[in-house]
Order: C-alpha cells, then sequence, then structure tokens
C-alpha cells in the first residue's frame, strides 16, 4: 500500500454511507463464486466475537490519517474486486477488468435512461476510488487503459468527499511510475481551459467553475509537494498547452487564471509562469500587427467600427460564438467578414489579457523605489530582454515597462541603462542591438517625464557613438544599410528625437526673451542656443560618405528636414535632393558583388524601400480601449505636433522656395495640419499600414 505525507488542505477523512453495491466481478464463476476453507473460518470467528467485526469497519489507510466509516460489506467488497480484475487482467483474463475501466469512464454518463440508470450509484464510484488507491502497486504498463479511463473521469464534477478521495488516487499513481504521474499532471492542465460555468453529475448538486478551479489547484498543490521533480514538468505543460492565438478571449483569460492561481501556490514558479504569460503575450501582439498590416485599409477600419460599436459591453459569450461561427459557417460568411471577426477576436483577447497583467504589476508599484517594486522591475526588465526586445513587431506588451519607469527617476534609470548597455556594449547580435536603440529613441521622445537632461545625455551618447563609428569607416564604399544597420538606427534616433524634444536640446538660460517657452510657434524663425555642438556633428555624419539621410526612412527625414529649417537649426534640403540621384543598391557587398555567387538568384533590389531603414519606433500610440486606462497618457506621454501646428497662420511659406520641393512641403503641412493631434492618437492609427503611420507621425 502506498503511503503519502498527511493531506494538510484536505483535513477531513471522506466518509461513505453504506449503501447496495453491485459488484463489477461475474456473478458466476469458478474462481470467484467459491469461498475458501479460510473464508469459511473468518466468517465463523466473527458470529462467535462479534467485536472483530466492528474492528474490520475502521480502517483504510492509516498513515495518512484518514479514517473511514465504511461498511465492511461495501469496502471489502469492492476491494476483493478491483484485485481480481487487476489479477485476471495480468493473466490475461480481462472481463473483470474492462468492467472496471467502465465505472471511470465518462461514457456512463452519457448512456440513455432505458440503458440503466442506476449501474452505478453516485457512492457507488467513490468505493472504488478508495480501493483502487490501495492497489495502484499492482497497475503496470499493461494497465494504461484503465489509467485513462481513471483520469478522464469528471472527478471536479462530485462533491468534496469524491474530490478528495480522487486526489489521493492520483497521488499514488504518481507515485508508482513517471509516465503515470506525467499523464496526471497533464489531465489537470487540460482543465486549464474549461470555460462551461457549472456542470452536473448524475447524483450530485451542480458544481460552480470556481469551485472546481479551488479543489483543481489545491490537488495539483498536493502532488507538487508530494513530487518537487514535478515542478519541471508541469512548466513543460503549461507552455505546450498555451491556447492558440485563434482561440477564444474566453479560453485565454480562463487559463491565465489558473495559471496565476497555480503562481499564487507555487511561488517558486512564479517568475516562469509570468514569462511564459509575456512571451504568449507578445506572439498575440505581434501576430496582430501583422494581420493588420497586410489586410487592406477597408478591411482594418471594419475592424476598428466593430471594436467600437462593442467598447464598454461584456461580450465573452459573443467572442465566443463569433470566432465558433466563422469556424463553423465557412460557406455563409465572406471571406472580408470571417477576417474582420477574427481579427477582432484577437484583438479584443490582447486588450483583456493586458489589462490583466497590468492590474497585477500596478499594487506592487504604489512605492515605485520600494525594494519589492525595483526587485520586480529587474524581472521585468530581464523579461523585456529576453521575450520583448527580439520583437520589434510588438506594438502594446512594451508599455509595461513604459508605464512602470515613468514611476520613478530609478526605474527610469535602470530601464535607459539597460538599453543603453545592449545597444552599445555588448555582443548580442546586430538586430537585438538596432531594436534597442529604437526603442531608446522611441521611450526618449515619448516619455513626458524624461528630463531635459536626460534627454541630451542620451543624445550625447548617440552622437558619440556615430561619430566614433564614422571615424572608424571612413574608407568606406558608400551608404549599406545592412552592413551598417546600427548607425543608421542610432541616426535616425536622433533624428526621431529631435522631431520631438527639439526644445530639450536647446540652453534654457540662453533662450532669447522674445521666445516664449510654453508656446512652441513663439520659437520658429529665432536664433536658438541648441546644445554644444549639436548642429556641427550632426553635419559631419549627414556629409560623410555613409550619407545616413539616403538610409534612414524617408518620411522622418523629410519631417526632421521640414522642423529643422523652421527652427533655423539646420538646411538639409540639397543633401536630400542630391540623394536622389543616388541608388543604394551598387554599395551592396553581398556575396555575388563578391563574386561568391556562381549564378544569379533572380532577386535584385529595384524597389528602393528595401535599402532604407524601417521607420519602426516600439512607442507608438497605445490603441487597446480598455488597458489604456492604466497609462495615464495625458501626463506620462508626448503626442506627435506636426510643424503645421506649431506655425502661425500665413507664415513661413516663403521660406521653403529655395527648394525644390517646397510645394510638396507645403502640401505636407497642410494635410498634417487637417488631422491634427487627436486624430493621431485615435484607434485607426493601428489600423493603418506602415506608410500611412509614417506619413502620420513620422513613425
Amino acid at each position: 500500500m502506498t503511503t503519502n505525507t498527511p493531506l494538510s488542505r484536505l483535513a477531513f477523512a471522506p466518509t461513505i454511507a453504506s449503501s447496495p453495491i453491485k459488484p463489477i466481478l461475474r456473478k458466476t464463476t469458478s474462481v470467484l463464486g467459491t469461498r475458501s476453507r479460510a473464508d469459511d473460518s473468518d466468517g465463523a470467528d466473527e458470529e462467535e466475537h462479534p467485536t472483530k467485526r466492528q474492528k474490520k469497519t475502521v480502517v483504510f489507510n492509516e498513515n495518512l490519517n484518514m479514517v473511514r466509516e465504511i461498511s465492511g460489506k461495501s469496502l471489502e467488497d469492492a476491494k476483493r474486486e478491483v484485485r481480481q480484475a487487476l489479477e485476471g487482467h495480468a493473466r490475461g483474463d480481462d472481463e473483470d477488468y474492462h468492467n472496471l475501466k467502465d465505472l471511470f469512464a465518462p461514457s456512463n454518463r452519457n448512456r440513455s435512461p432505458d440503458e440503466g440508470a442506476d449501474d452505478t450509484g453516485p457512492q457507488e464510484l467513490l468505493v472504488y476510488v478508495v480501493a483502487l488507491t490501495g492497489y495502484v502497486p499492482m497497475l503496470g504498463r499493461s494497465c494504461s487503459g484503465l489509467i485513462r479511463s481513471v483520469l478522464r473521469c469528471a472527478w471536479l464534477d462530485r462533491d468534496e468527499n469524491f474530490t478528495k478521495a480522487y486526489i489521493q488516487l492520483l497521488a499514488a499513481l504518481s507515485s508508482v511510475q513517471a509516465s503515470f504521474f506525467e499523464q496526471v499532471l497533464t489531465m489537470m492542465v487540460d482543465k486549464f481551459s474549461e470555460t462551461k460555468s457549472y456542470s452536473v453529475v448524475s447524483g450530485f448538486p451542480p458544481v460552480d467553475l470556481e469551485t472546481k478551479k479551488q479543489w483543481l489547484h489545491i490537488g495539483i498543490k498536493y502532488l507538487l509537494d508530494l513530487f518537487p521533480a514535478g515542478s519541471n514538468m508541469i512548466l513543460n505543460f503549461i507552455a505546450s498547452k498555451f491556447p492558440y492565438t485563434t482561440e477564444s478571449k474566453a479560453v485565454h483569460m480562463s487559463y491565465i487564471d489558473h495559471l496565476l492561481r497555480l503562481k499564487t501556490s507555487r511561488p517558486d514558479l512564479e517568475r516562469d509562469i509570468m514569462e511564459l504569460i509575456l512571451a504568449r503575450l507578445v506572439k498575440l501582439d505581434v501576430e496582430m500587427t501583422l494581420d493588420l498590416e497586410n489586410d487592406d485599409d477597408e478591411t482594418t477600419r471594419a475592424v476598428m467600427r466593430s471594436i467600437e460599436a462593442a467598447d464598454g459591453k461584456d461580450d465573452d459569450d459573443d467572442d465566443e460564438s463569433d470566432a465558433e461561427s466563422v469556424l463553423s459557417d465557412d460557406d455563409d460568411l465572406p471571406e472580408e467578414t470571417r477576417r474582420v471577426i477574427m481579427i477582432k477576436s484577437k484583438l479584443e483577447t490582447l486588450d483583456a489579457i493586458m489589462d490583466l497583467v497590468f492590474s497585477i504589476y500596478d499594487p506592487i508599484f504604489e512605492k515605485p523605489d520600494s525594494e519589492e517594486a525595483v526587485a520586480c522591475f529587474t524581472d521585468l526588465l530581464s523579461d523585456f530582454k529576453n521575450v520583448i526586445l527580439p520583437h520589434l513587431k510588438s506594438r502594446h506588451t512594451q508599455y509595461l515597462l513604459f508605464k512602470f519607469a515613468m514611476k520613478s527617476d530609478q526605474l527610469m534609470e535602470l530601464f535607459i541603462g539597460m538599453l543603453l548597455s545592449i545597444a552599445f556594449h555588448s555582443n548580442d547580435a546586430p538586430v537585438i542591438k538596432q531594436a534597442a536603440a529604437a526603442y531608446l529613441a522611441s521611450f526618449t521622445a515619448r516619455g513626458a517625464r524624461v528630463q531635459s537632461h536626460t534627454v541630451q545625455l542620451i543624445v550625447g551618447c548617440l552622437l558619440n557613438y556615430i561619430d566614433y563609428y564614422r571615424e572608424t569607416h571612413k574608407s568606406c564604399r558608400g551608404p549599406d544599410v545592412r552592413r551598417y544597420s546600427l548607425y543608421y538606427a542610432s541616426f535616425q534616433g536622433l533624428l526621431y528625437i529631435f522631431c520631438f524634444r527639439w526644445r530639450d536640446l536647446l540652453d534654457r538660460d540662453a533662450i532669447p526673451d522674445s521666445v516664449d517657452w510654453d508656446d512652441p510657434a513663439s520659437f520658429l524663425g529665432q536664433d536658438l542656443p541648441w546644445m554644444p555642438d549639436l548642429r556641427k556633428r550632426m553635419h559631419a555624419n549627414i556629409a560623410s560618405k555613409l550619407n545616413p539621410l539616403k538610409c534612414c526612412s524617408p518620411v522622418i527625414v523629410e519631417e526632421f528636414a521640414q522642423l529643422s529649417h523652421h527652427l533655423r537649426f539646420m538646411y538639409i534640403y540639397p543633401q536630400i535632393e542630391k540623394n536622389k540621384s543616388i541608388h543604394l543598391s551598387q554599395f551592396f557587398t553581398g556575396s555575388y558583388a563578391q563574386g561568391g555567387a556562381l549564378r544569379d538568384t533572380g532577386f535584385e533590389f529595384d524597389n528602393e524601400k528595401w535599402t532604407h531603414l524601417e521607420a519602426c519606433f516600439p512607442f507608438d500610440p497605445f490603441q487597446l480601449p480598455i488597458a489604456r486606462r492604466w497609462l495615464d497618457l495625458e501626463n506620462n506621454y508626448v503626442t506627435w505636433s506636426p510643424i503645421s501646428v506649431l506655425r502661425r497662420p500665413g507664415e513661413g511659406d516663403d521660406e521653403d522656395d529655395s527648394s525644390d520641393g517646397g510645394s510638396e512641403d507645403d502640401d505636407d503641412d497642410e494635410e498634417e495640419s487637417e488631422m491634427g493631434e487627436e486624430e493621431l492618437e485615435d484607434r485607426e492609427e493601428l489600423l493603418e499600414d506602415t506608410a500611412t503611420d509614417d506619413e502620420r507621425g513620422g513613425d
């Protein structure tokens, strides 16, 4: 008999009332139907000494301190039937063995009333659960069918007596073989995705979902306490069984709720569980972003209208039914409609998970400089580097770092310091360094609580890097975005920061009296005191062979050109015009150009967009309608203000006459003015393709 640790959370023994039991064994057999001489003598002793029978009724697994008051006949008969069924199976006689399997199989609960509703009473299965627990050591690999039937039992849909006895059976099974333990944990993790509010088993009252969750995690905690090696096993299972991105919001939220309960009961798994949640959140985020980029404008606008129409409603059931209708009514729905429903479902799922994750972390950062908050933020930084940073297409998950970094200078310095370290002082892959540079520029530009001296410090670091890179690459043939990607990413970051934070790059004490700091338009046309050598160092890089204006995103370059011209910082239109005659493909140093390829692959860079750096900045406007409530965007976020918003009416129209593209600049300004700042933050920005995003915000 298996001996286990006392079940502290299950501190009482299930009590089974005496009831008629239908044997699982055949009624007439020469083996089971004949009493031995020893049985006769036992019966005679019981008649002469009735006290002996009373002792036999007190009785089961004393090592567990679980005493059961069970009718001796009922429990002993069940034990005998289980033992003989297992012994018969070992000999090749499987009739009783199959009867035992049928007791646990869920199919018995689905029989019609005519097939015998009285086959298994409410308490009968409990007796066999207790009996089978005592004979678990007899179960070998040949009993896999019985194990599967036992694990298919609806054990959470019954009463507490049954649930506690069943957990003891699971513990006994887990102690016999590692493969049994794996099956037990797999069965438990499979239940993480259940979303039914309640369920009913004949003979038992309905069990609500919350009660089922509580007992499920009591069982998991008990097993993991008994078998610590199960911690690594269950981590593998929860990762492999995490819902697909096409699953409904209800399934995702149920699964994550179970993960959070597991985190609470097993603090040693907390870091792994939170990293898993963030990893799957990023996957959903990236997938949704790619879906939106690949769809046409009409489809994406339809998604947004659908979300706005459902805003503020509790539509968990609608989400699930919508997804099911898409799968089941393929012939009835147009492809575009199916696409809209699926993207909407993903976006709402992402929104709900982000909202939940914010609610988990927010209480920790009520005191942002406390040891707990700093330790938690350090863990978030680790998850950011491992999970979020490699995926530059993520648009929302990274706002966890943005929100909490804004809480204190200490947390902000930790985040900025890590980005600087990864971008310029690490051995990470070039794509990771380039992503870190994009995050650094985007955080500096968008973070309203990033102070002026910090902005100048970061700009100084970027200038130092591009100056060093320029000096060490004087012999380069020309611009090559693939070969010098980090250089161009750093320079593009400078342009991006300038467009958002140009006032923070000024010496405030030396500003002319005619300038009103709170009125950006008053800066236009003035000779402004910029931070030392900013103009000189940027001009030196623009004029170098690396030619960063040619490789950076044209939209960002154009916005910088307009703004820097109106602020009398720099006039770069001649260089932009000159770059139009330069074809970057002539400078590429791929294997074919070097003679390393024996034949043409058929791929040529005829389209110049492949030779420019992508304008991707991670802290573009946050669009999830529910989760955005946590961000306090009015106080923490810098919104984009086009140069046309800064210019006074009728002012500056003659400043671009010397440029060939002057009229085009004016058209761009009018377009930006029509959109306005508020529209730039509107949800539809999420649904525009990359080119439109760049056109609107320089992002």
